[in-house]
């Protein structure tokens, strides 16, 4: 039994269907030769593309996913550079933070290191000389009986040094002792250089070892010139300790 499709209006073919028909009608053509004779003298020569009718339009879209993946790719690469270079960037901002700071702290050690031996460094108050009068050497010439300090050989204007770092507490005339300087050193104990001829700091100044603090001479109650030295606990008279053991335990070859 014959069926009629009624009449009317139809339905419009779906996607696939027209897919289909699109791909049949290709396939026709081709076989046909159809598609050979409308294709152009290049086209033909080639290599006869699948009959799928499919193939163009997934080749396409194949090319367009590896563009889209090497863009991905080359953009990923590009943000991992720019991220090792901020890394690398922060290191060597970090190494020359703490280059700086450990040049720093060697800077301060050394200076620290200076200063210690600075104030630890003693010498003799005249240089090459030798001591003519020994300590605690018995006499008349003194008040107390005894040397309270020791004499160094030298002649007039034969130049006087501190022995060791410290501030000058007294620079002018003291008595018997004629032209004096005494000096507190650092680590709180005095000494003092008298019978100068001339001075040449003040009282307040600030010394160093072997700076020049005078000259020698014979001023005061002397016999000839020469330096008297003394070390002391105080800066007053009566206070004195040995002076050559003093200046042995600082270093210097008496």
């Amino acid at each position: 039994m014959a069926f009629t499709r009624a009449t009317g209006r139809h339905r419009r073919p779906g996607r696939m269907q027209r897919s289909t028909a699109r791909a049949a009608g290709v396939a026709a053509l081709t076989t046909t030769g159809v598609f050979g004779t409308l294709a152009s003298p290049a086209l033909a020569a080639g290599p006869e593309p699948e009959q799928t009718g499919l193939l163009p339009v997934l080749t396409i879209g194949d090319e367009v996913a590896d563009q889209i993946d090497a863009q991905a790719a080359a953009q990923q690469q590009a943000a991992e550079r720019a991220a090792a270079e901020r890394a690398a960037e922060a290191a060597a901002i970090k190494r020359a933070e703490e280059a700086a700071r450990e040049a720093r702290e060697e800077k301060e050690r050394a200076a620290r290191e200076a200063e210690r031996k600075r104030l630890n460094t003693f010498v003799p108050p005249i240089s090459g000389s030798y001591v003519s009068t020994g300590y605690q050497a018995g006499s008349s010439l003194w008040s107390s009986g005894s040397h309270t300090g020791v004499d160094f050989h030298a002649a007039t204007g034969t130049s006087v040094h501190a022995v060791g770092a410290g501030t000058v507490v007294e620079a002018g005339w003291g008595g018997a002792y004629g032209n004096q300087v005494v000096i507190r050193m650092h680590d709180g104990t005095y000494t003092q250089y008298a019978h100068l001829s001339s001075i040449a700091v003040s009282a307040g100044q600030t010394v160093t070892p072997g700076q020049q603090i005078g000259l020698s001479g014979a001023t005061g109650n002397v016999t000839g010139p020469h330096l008297h030295f003394e070390a002391r606990t105080s800066p007053e008279y009566g206070s004195d300790i040995d002076p050559v053991a003093y200046l042995r335990a600082h270093g210097v070859n008496i």
